[in-house]
């Protein structure tokens, strides 16, 4: 499906210039700009900047960024200057700069505010985004606010369309947008703030008894991954046990039922045992690459749950281990065809730690556009057993950032060094709270969506 743009700059009437057999979806004016934020995402943004740019005199929609709204509004001007860049500038990498950009504020109101409030205090940050894209010579033909089911332009004046009050969206599924997503098997799957809560640590009277648990046998598995005589040993446990329990989900699946009941229902099948055993041996680089190779057929499905149920079981002081079970969930549903669970995930595990390479690269990867399936011939071809070796511990291999870029296939090399585990602190020095990362994490971890219509 391929949708246009029909407000402001550059006036358009009628169809694209779509592709053969490519549905063309033309939006006027600001309502139904709002109504199909969603359907462009996936999901319904929470507390976050979304920048779409636009290309042709058509205004085809191309790329997409999405990144959270910062507390601060000393952090604006800075982060607005570098998402201009960064959309801008991928959108040329990809063939095209963009010849405008929509921008979409979205945050609910905290308690005692009202959605106008809102709207009032987020206008410098939509001024600075205009600023900034202007500098770059991509004007911003609309910047709306999105607040407690109302919308306001910062760009229109003509109160008899955009009134100070804000307009009331329309209800869900009665646009022409909406119809047209329904008919292409475009799903809407809840906000932000739901996919993210699912992938979330427990909080839940069971996260004490999971850290325990995971205090109970950090010392000795950790050990084990530094000690090159044991790794082996340690990572073909790892293994075995993520594949058993795997297959006691894929035995138990739950009957249709809503997210919630659903990832309860996971929760209930995995001890706190086992989630520490396969959460602590996936900190080894070479133990996660090889669990990346359950990527496709029935197994993903199955791997995926799994990986969700252990990304809330990173609970308390390893929040930071939760990168490797994110990291995993994102490719898992980024190979299947679920971009927006990817990108939601992969997020989730810069945020955990900005620095974890695996991730990093992943998410990349899916922002510019990149076909999984470069990556699957390689994690294929790095999972399958070399001659003479043991069964269940695999290839000593691990991705490159080359294949992750390029998926080709790296020569048969010794494997560097591990990752560096990631150790409990001491009782007593603390740990950096990943919610509060540093302005340049979070923009590791904001989303950008290939164009292409």
């Amino acid at each position: 499906m391929r949708e246009t743009n029909e407000h402001n700059q550059p006036p358009a009437s009628g169809g694209s210039g779509s592709h053969a057999g490519e549905q063309s979806i033309t939006l006027r004016g600001p309502a139904e700009l709002a109504d199909a934020l969603p359907y462009l995402m996936g999901f319904h943004p929470t507390n976050s900047v979304v920048m779409v740019a636009l290309h042709g005199s058509r205004g085809r929609f191309g790329g997409r960024l999405r990144v959270g709204i910062p507390g601060s509004g000393a952090e604006w001007p800075p982060m607005a200057d570098q998402l201009a860049e960064c959309l801008i500038d991928a959108c040329g990498r990809r063939g095209a700069k963009p010849d405008g950009i929509i921008v979409f504020l979205c945050r609910d109101p905290s308690a005692g505010q009202t959605a106008r409030e809102v709207m009032d205090e987020l206008r410098p940050l939509a001024q600075r985004l205009r600023t900034a894209c202007g500098a770059l010579d991509v004007p911003v033909y609309e910047a709306l606010c999105l607040s407690d089911g109302r919308f306001w332009s910062y760009c229109c004046p003509d109160v008899r369309c955009c009134p100070a009050e804000g307009t009331v969206m329309s209800m869900p599924g009665t646009s022409v947008m909406a119809a047209a997503a329904a008919y292409a098997g475009i799903q809407v799957r809840g906000s932000l703030r739901d996919l993210e809560a699912r992938l979330e640590p427990l909080r839940t009277s069971a996260a004490a008894e999971q850290e325990r648990a995971l205090d109970g046998i950090a010392s000795a598995l950790l050990v084990g991954i530094v000690d090159q005589g044991r790794r082996e040993e340690v990572r073909a446990d790892t293994l075995r046990l993520a594949r058993l329990l795997m297959e006691r989900l894929a035995a138990q699946a739950p009957v249709r039922t809503a997210w919630p009941e659903a990832d309860a229902h996971d929760d209930e099948l995995i001890s706190h045992e086992e989630a520490a055993a396969v959460i602590l041996g996936l900190q080894d680089r070479d133990t996660r690459d090889k669990a990346a190779a359950w990527m496709e057929g029935p197994e993903a499905h199955h791997a995926l749950r799994l990986w969700r149920a252990l990304s809330r079981r990173c609970v308390g002081s390893y929040g930071e281990h939760s990168a490797a079970p994110l990291a995993l969930t994102g490719w898992v549903a980024w190979s299947t065809g679920d971009e927006p669970e990817a990108r939601v995930a992969l997020s989730l595990a810069l945020r955990a730690d900005p620095e974890y390479l695996f991730a990093r690269l992943l998410h990349q990867a899916c922002n510019d556009g990149l076909d999984p399936e470069e990556l699957r011939r390689c994690l294929r071809e790095h999972a399958a057993p070399d001659p003479g070796e043991a069964e269940g511990t695999g290839s000593a291999h691990s991705v490159s950032k080359t294949e992750l870029r390029r998926g080709g296939r790296r020569k048969q090399t010794a494997p560097g060094p591990g990752e560096r585990p990631r150790q409990r602190p001491a009782p007593g020095t603390g740990r950096r709270d990943p919610r509060s990362t540093s302005d340049r994490g979070r923009r590791r971890g904001s989303d950008i969506e290939p164009g292409g219509g």
